[in-house]
């Protein structure tokens, strides 16, 4: 099948967005349950949406991050995929051969969390989102958005205490050891 793409002359906003979003969205993906493999699937619908556009989004990281969404949820909705889901979500994070254990435990409580608080923690960590723009992304509140994500780090914490780690850090660096998987 032969996808046309439109050409608007300035084509690279879409390439550089991808080059800084795309292992960002996987992470969304996958925190909004999604397997890797469908979190690549939707990345590149995404992308491919987004090149057929006559011109650029006002804000397309914005638009770019909406559109995923909006795919992953849609995605999500069949039966069937929702049994195979719940399969692959014990395992969404890849692991790394020099995974240290509090890395581990980490992605491990990261994981129990409820999909709104996963969501915008990653939203807001990896994506480097504002409440505002969490809340425009999500349609909700800034203040919805950051009680999520209060609530969230909190369990975080208490998780993180129980497995007998006692410091975690919730900024960008130090969550950097929960990187989205490479791609394939």
């Amino acid at each position: 099948m032969e996808v046309s793409v439109i050409i608007n002359g300035n084509e690279s906003w879409c390439e550089e967005l991808y080059d800084r979003k795309a292992k960002e969205l996987l992470l969304y993906g996958r925190a909004l349950g999604l397997s890797h493999g469908e979190a690549e699937d939707l990345l590149q619908e995404t992308f491919v949406t987004l090149m057929r556009l006559a011109e650029a989004p006002r804000n397309p990281a914005h638009y770019c991050i909406r559109a995923f969404r909006n795919r992953a949820l849609n995605f999500k909705r069949s039966l069937w995929r929702r049994v195979t889901r719940e399969f692959e979500s014990l395992r969404w994070f890849e692991r790394e051969p020099d995974e240290t254990a509090s890395e581990g435990a980490a992605m491990r409580c990261l994981g129990q969390l409820p999909p709104d608080q996963r969501e915008v923690i990653v939203l807001k960590i990896w994506h480097g989102h504002t409440f505002e723009e969490i809340g425009a992304l999500l349609e909700i509140s800034p203040n919805t958005a950051a009680g999520r994500y209060r609530y969230g780090v909190q369990k975080l914490k208490v998780c993180m205490k129980e497995q007998n780690y006692e410091r975690i850090e919730f900024d960008r660096e130090s969550a950097s050891h929960l990187e989205a998987a490479p791609a394939l």
